[in-house]
Order: structure tokens, then C-alpha cells, then sequence
């Protein structure tokens, strides 16, 4: 076959490109693997290995069932690696944990239950899409059952101290319902009728052995993960000093019996603007209080 010397050139031309591409590519390719080994010597996304006296609220996790095993193990990886919210929850955690740590010691909790609320809420007045509230997340009725006013006008589940109250008398009646405080943690989250309903469907009593929805399946190993790392948070690459942690802003109470009508001149008038009211006393959900009925509230004010 004869080639025109058109055709000569063009060959002429591809050729040179080629052996011009292949050596820029081969330039980067060295190039990228060099980048990989740096960032594998610098950098490294280890398994973690698992303690083996995991527990909660005294009851062992039974690590030698393999589905519990990758249970656990998944939510220490999700928790140890997702950096910035376990750095959040340490921080938030040393700031509200004093005040949820002795309600549940006087109503006979144990402390484990603190990291419940941690993982409901991550200790923030947040509000799910099923509408549960505050930091225990409870449910309108819920809330109202065990003695929280809830009202367009004030709301007590954001109410730190009387909604952890609230969330104890919730759990002592689930424990007293199911015996043991893995099902009760479990009803906490599917409910009491929920867990009783599986319980009785599937002929089991023990929650690591109920076939369950995925979020009650993580429920428990979530608590379990999130109580392992903030107990050794050095151990699980977390660093910090004392002085990056929240602390609680000291507040004294004001003893209030009747209605107020503007809220931002109440706080004007102990020294304080409306949005330093509001941060403190949350459960004031607009910007009076009409307390027709006379009731007594304490509303805080910073020292």
C-alpha cells in the first residue's frame, strides 16, 4: 500500500502525540503513586480492636455472637471517625453531663443512661422529624404523661432538668416492664408496646437476641460505642485540654408566680438581653408568659 505524503505527515503527527501523551502520563502516574505512598505514610484509617469487657449498665455485650461483633464494631468505627462530632459530643458532654448525672443517680438510673441522651440528641435542643423534642427527644404526649407542660407557650421538654426527670420515671417503667436495662434503652426508642410486641412475637426476652428495625438494632451498640470513646477518648485519637471543653454558665433563679408580658424588658430588667433569657431558659417558647393559672416558674438568670 503507498502512502501519500499527506498521510505520512498525519502518521508522523499521531506518533509523536503518542510517545508525547504516554510520557506526561506516565510522568503523573509516578507522580500519583509517589502522593499514595506519602499519604499512606502520613496518614492511616486503622480497624480498631475491640475491648472485650464492653457493657452496659452492667449487662455484658455478648461479643462472641458475630452479628453483635459487626454491630459494635461499626459503631465504633462511625464514632471514632466521624472526628468533629465526637469532638463536639466531649465538649458538650463536660458541660451538661453534671447536670444529668445526679437526677439520674436520685431516681435510681444508672449513670449509662446519660450517653442516651447524648446520642438522641447530641445534647442539643434539637427537634426530630417525628417531632420529639429537647435533649431526651420526647414525644408531646409522651412529655405530658409524665408531668411536662407542653404548650405553644411554654415548653418544659426543653427544659433540661424536668425533661431528664421525665425521661427517668419513662425508664423506670420501662425496666419494670421488661427487667433488664438493654430493653429498656431498646423501648426508649420503639416504644414500650414495640419492644413488648417483638418480645412476645419473636419468644425471646433478651434484646441481643430480638430481630429488630435497624435504629432499635443500632440503638444500644450506638450508647455502648459513644460510652467507650468519651470514657477514653485519648486512647481513640481525640486530643484536647481542659480549657476546650463547654463549661455550664452559672445562673441563680428568679421565683415568677404571675404573667410576664414582654419578656425582653423582664431581661432588661435583671440585667440581660433576651437572647441571654432565651439561651438559658429555652422552654419559654414565646415572648410573654401567659400563666393564667398562676403557676410558679423559675426562670434562670446568669450570676
Amino acid at each position: 500500500m503507498r502512502y501519500t505524503p499527506r498521510i505520512v505527515a498525519f502518521m508522523g503527527i499521531v506518533g509523536l502525540s503518542f510517545i508525547f501523551f504516554n510520557g506526561i502520563t506516565g510522568k503523573e502516574s509516578r507522580e500519583n503513586e509517589e502522593t499514595r505512598k506519602y499519604t499512606s505514610e502520613t496518614y492511616e484509617i486503622k480497624a480498631l480492636k475491640i475491648p472485650t469487657d464492653l457493657e452496659f449498665c452492667g449487662e455484658k455485650v455478648p461479643l462472641h455472637k458475630p452479628d453483635i461483633y459487626e454491630r459494635i464494631d461499626r459503631e465504633l468505627l462511625v464514632n471514632t471517625y466521624w472526628q468533629s462530632n465526637g469532638l463536639l459530643f466531649i465538649k458538650r458532654a463536660h458541660k451538661y453531663f453534671p447536670i444529668i448525672e445526679p437526677i439520674l443517680r436520685r431516681h435510681g438510673i444508672p449513670d449509662d443512661f446519660k450517653y442516651l441522651a447524648l446520642i438522641e440528641s447530641g445534647l442539643m435542643n434539637v427537634t426530630s422529624p417525628a417531632g420529639a423534642k429537647g435533649f431526651w427527644q420526647l414525644m408531646q404526649d409522651t412529655a405530658r404523661d409524665y408531668g411536662l407542660e407542653v404548650n405553644a407557650n411554654v415548653d418544659e421538654r426543653y427544659h433540661l432538668e424536668k425533661a431528664t426527670v421525665a425521661a427517668c420515671k419513662y425508664l423506670l417503667d420501662a425496666h419494670s416492664k421488661f427487667g433488664t436495662w438493654t430493653l429498656t434503652a431498646a423501648a426508649y426508642n420503639a416504644g414500650m408496646s414495640g419492644i413488648a410486641k417483638q418480645t412476645e412475637r419473636q419468644k425471646v426476652n433478651n434484646y441481643y437476641d430480638l430481630l429488630l428495625g435497624t435504629e432499635t438494632e443500632r440503638y444500644v451498640p450506638r450508647i455502648v460505642a459513644v460510652k467507650e470513646i468519651l470514657t477514653h477518648a485519648k486512647a481513640y485519637g481525640f486530643v484536647f485540654d481542659k480549657h476546650d471543653l463547654y463549661n455550664r454558665i452559672p445562673t441563680r433563679e428568679v421565683r415568677v408566680d404571675t404573667a410576664i408580658a414582654n419578656l425582653a424588658d423582664f431581661a432588661k430588667r435583671y440585667g440581660m438581653t433576651y437572647k441571654e433569657l432565651k439561651i438559658h431558659n429555652p422552654w419559654l417558647r414565646e415572648n410573654k408568659l401567659n400563666n393564667k393559672s398562676r403557676k410558679v416558674y423559675f426562670i434562670k438568670i446568669p450570676k
